[in-house]
């Protein structure tokens, strides 16, 4: 690393430990997302957490914008993150209203649109081949990042993925006193676990691998127009019950 990228490295960092100084507990993925609206010309930011069987999990949001693109995105299972995620490299969209952002995910662009998204930049969190999640960040006005800025983007991505790893082991020193795997809010740690737990009573329902049954999760609520975790809660709450065939699925 050479003089000026170890410097805003250096300053990145400085940026997202006083963040977590700035409440109790250790450095975690909110940090991580408030210095990136801090450092960065963008109006919101999210981290997402994956799994080895395709499970997604929200980290951490700063804004409701944010919430709505991240959630889309696990629901639709198309989007920048999606493909920043399976390529290992960043999806940079400068502006939503191209026919290329269109044309390469025609379901959730119009709906990104809808609430006021203008530009959307996804980084994959990874060290060499381990993947762990993406950072997506947002403009509400069209526009790309310039050079310096994408630089900072990458160091973002990079504290992220740390934050995340060190979460995943006993030792780690991620996580925040008080809150979820990685630093989650109590907020989204309460719909990961209802989505851990719809995802586990769907499995069993319906004799499905997890992975197999978080796309049924996924498929129900994109079906019929609502918020995966609103569908989770449904489930856990025994209000709703997934059958093999969609157009038996039924709400008690």
């Amino acid at each position: 690393m050479n003089s000026v990228a170890a410097g805003r490295a250096a300053l990145i960092w400085d940026l997202v430990t006083e963040q977590a100084a700035s409440r109790p507990g250790r450095v975690s993925a909110v940090d991580v997302c408030a210095a990136a609206v801090e450092a960065l010309p963008v109006s919101g930011a999210w981290v997402t957490a994956r799994g080895a069987v395709g499970m997604a999990h929200l980290m951490c949001v700063t804004d409701e914008v944010s919430e709505k693109l991240a959630e889309l995105q696990m629901t639709l299972g198309e989007g920048p993150e999606q493909d920043a995620f399976s390529s290992g490299s960043p999806v940079l969209i400068s502006d939503l209203d191209d026919e290329d952002a269109a044309r390469g995910w025609p379901g959730f662009t119009p709906q990104a649109r809808q609430v006021k998204a203008a530009a959307i930049f996804a980084l994959p969190l990874r060290i060499g081949a381990i993947r762990v999640g993406s950072l997506g960040l947002y403009r509400d006005t069209p526009g790309p990042l310039s050079a310096l800025e994408f630089g900072d983007a990458l160091i973002l991505a990079d504290t992220a993925t740390v934050v995340l790893l060190e979460s995943q082991h006993p030792g780690g020193q991620a996580a925040a006193a008080g809150t979820g795997p990685g630093g989650q809010p109590p907020d989204l740690a309460m719909h990961r676990a209802e989505v851990d737990q719809a995802t586990g009573m769907v499995s069993e329902q319906l004799g499905v691998p997890i992975a197999e049954a978080f796309v049924r999760l996924r498929a129900y609520a994109y079906a019929e127009d609502r918020r995966l975790s609103d569908v989770a809660r449904d489930i856990v709450a025994r209000r709703l019950r997934l059958s093999p065939t969609l157009a038996r699925d039924r709400e008690r």
